[in-house]
């Protein structure tokens, strides 16, 4: 009987912990575009620590296969190590009609990093866009190509903007024109709502009238997110969410301070800011 008892008990123990365990809430995946600590990463193992430590479980790198002076597979395991998930990288390979076999091998070589690296996206993070519809239609058919050539790969190859792309030609808002003209199968657009604003553009409007083509947000603001008050936030969040997707990742341009500050400031500066743009997100009721 006693032995029953006890049995019970453990059993009940049990039970209880996987009650609790399934209670807890699940942690938001917040992302980081590691360009925003990029000038400290020098010791990669102990700038991943930090950024695990600000708050992010996902990460956006730049370049592949090589990622800050490591091999795809290396700097994988040690965003493994800190709990990084790589969900995407900033990569860009100017278009040469002349050497179109040997860039598309170039492209190869990124895209079979990005799959040691478990990544998901491949996106291009400005490009020469040309002076007329003509170029910016031989652009698009590059992106197209490449595109192609990423779902091979199991990636999607996107496009991410700055404020320039909102400029008009011919008659054409050129980023307008890109997501009319790239295949939606083998193109999609990470929309940056920092420079979408800048550029006059309201990024919710976009939302709603791309709903499938902009698949991935960079978040961002004059520095801290949420702290200039001039994006809502809370609308593109909710409008991205109700399109069906949720991959971001939050940027922070290095931030200017006086001329007279030194190295060490400024990076405190910079690891602070990146911390409490996490801190705003996971605080946020509006994100997930």
């Amino acid at each position: 009987m006693k032995k029953i008892l006890t049995l019970a008990v453990v059993a009940l123990a049990a039970f209880s912990m996987m009650g609790f365990v399934s209670c807890e809430p699940k942690k938001k995946e917040i992302g980081l575009q590691l360009y925003s600590v990029n000038r400290d990463m020098k010791d990669v193992d102990a700038s991943l620590a930090k950024v695990a430590a600000a708050g992010y479980n996902v990460v956006e790198t730049l370049r592949s296969p090589e990622c800050f002076g490591l091999p795809a597979d290396q700097f994988k395991a040690l965003c493994d190590k800190h709990g990084l998930k790589i969900i995407s990288t900033h990569h860009s390979i100017g278009m040469n009609p002349e050497k179109e076999a040997e860039i598309m091998e170039q492209w190869r070589e990124v895209f079979k990093g990005l799959n040691v690296m478990g990544a998901k996206y491949c996106v291009i993070p400005s490009f020469n866009l040309g002076k007329t519809l003509e170029d910016l239609k031989a652009v698009c058919d590059y992106f197209n190509k490449v595109g192609a050539l990423a779902k091979e790969y199991g990636l999607l190859l996107g496009y991410h903007n700055h404020s320039f792309e909102y400029e008009v030609v011919d008659g054409q808002v050129k980023w307008e024109y890109m997501i009319e003209n790239t295949n939606p199968e083998n193109v999609f657009f990470q929309m940056d709502v920092y420079w979408t604003t800048k550029g006059g553009k309201n990024p919710v409007d976009y939302l709603k009238k791309y709903p499938e083509r902009i698949k991935m947000l960079h978040i961002k603001d004059d520095m801290v997110i949420g702290d200039s008050g001039k994006i809502d936030f809370e609308a593109i969040f909710n409008q991205f969410y109700a399109n069906g997707y949720t991959d971001y990742v939050v940027e922070q341009e290095m931030p200017r301070g006086p001329k007279d500050e030194d190295q060490a400031a400024a990076l405190a500066r910079m690891w602070d800011g990146v911390a409490k743009s996490a801190a705003y997100l996971e605080a946020a009721e509006f994100t997930k």
